[in-house]
């Protein structure tokens, strides 16, 4: 391959052409991330780079050396490439109402019957994407915590509201972070304190603000998200990871609220045994 380095691609359609312009003269190795990553573009956003290689049968050293060779300085650029397509793939509801409608799937009962199928596969994903010792660590951080603060906006916000209504149930102290009025809440999570956040791709702007705040006062943050790439892990966070199934790109939150409820009442039996 060339080793003088042009600056790297700046869309996705410049990168697939730069690809198919150097294929013949890439290594092996170089070639192999080549195929996997043009055939497979969606993992691409929501894959670590060891997740990543592992599925190209590479290792991670050739999956950072093919980013190199493109231009880019590490995987997180190349990578932020996919994730702006990744988030463009979800269209706004008049156009997912009017794909549904010219797919002959609008009526009340095939919908109905979509939903619960998409519903039940995303509950048994669930019990593969939930890592129980990660789980354990959660409910651990939880249920230590003086005031657990919840923030989860846009359709996340059924979730976090939900948990709120859960934990004054069981007299678990905590804070529900709305929005509303645009205000800024952050400043009432103090020492000793934890945060549960829920955001999902394309992660809320609003979340991934207050996550990176929390954090950088050193309170921990569990987080229920979708990708252990996306924007929360990169400040650490305990993620528990839920992916739910769509219908013409509509979004159920049936595997989310089976996570959340179990998590709620672990915390709150967690905390009565002290």
């Amino acid at each position: 391959m060339d080793q003088t380095v042009a600056p790297p691609p700046e869309t996705l359609e410049a990168l697939f052409q730069l690809l198919a312009e150097r294929a013949g003269t890439m290594p092996r190795r170089l070639r192999q991330c080549a195929d996997f990553i043009v055939a497979n573009p969606d993992r691409v956003a929501v894959s670590t780079v060891a997740e990543l290689a592992a599925a190209a049968d590479v290792q991670p050293s050739a999956l950072m050396r093919f980013c190199q060779e493109l231009g880019f300085p590490g995987f997180s650029a190349m990578q932020r490439l996919f994730r702006d397509e990744y988030a463009r793939k979800w269209p706004d509801y008049s156009t997912r109402l009017q794909n549904l409608r010219s797919a002959g799937e609008s009526r009340p009962e095939v919908l109905l019957a979509e939903f619960v199928e998409a519903g039940r596969a995303s509950l048994e994903k669930l019990m593969t994407t939930v890592d129980p010792t990660t789980l354990d660590r959660a409910v651990d951080t939880l249920a230590a915590a003086s005031v657990l603060h919840l923030v989860g906006y846009r359709r996340s916000y059924p979730i976090a509201s939900y948990l709120a209504y859960a934990f004054e149930k069981m007299a678990v102290p905590c804070v529900l972070h709305s929005g509303v009025g645009q205000l800024a809440t952050g400043h009432a999570v103090r020492p000793g304190d934890a945060v549960l956040a829920i955001s999902f791709a394309p992660y809320s702007t609003e979340t991934v603000a207050f996550v990176a705040a929390a954090r950088a006062a050193g309170t921990p943050v569990v987080a229920i998200t979708d990708s252990l790439s996306g924007e929360l892990q990169r400040h650490e966070v305990t993620p528990l990871l839920v992916s739910e199934v769509d219908v013409g790109a509509f979004r159920a939150l049936s595997a989310t609220f089976a996570l959340a409820i179990a998590l709620a009442v672990a915390v709150g039996a967690r905390r009565d045994a002290g």
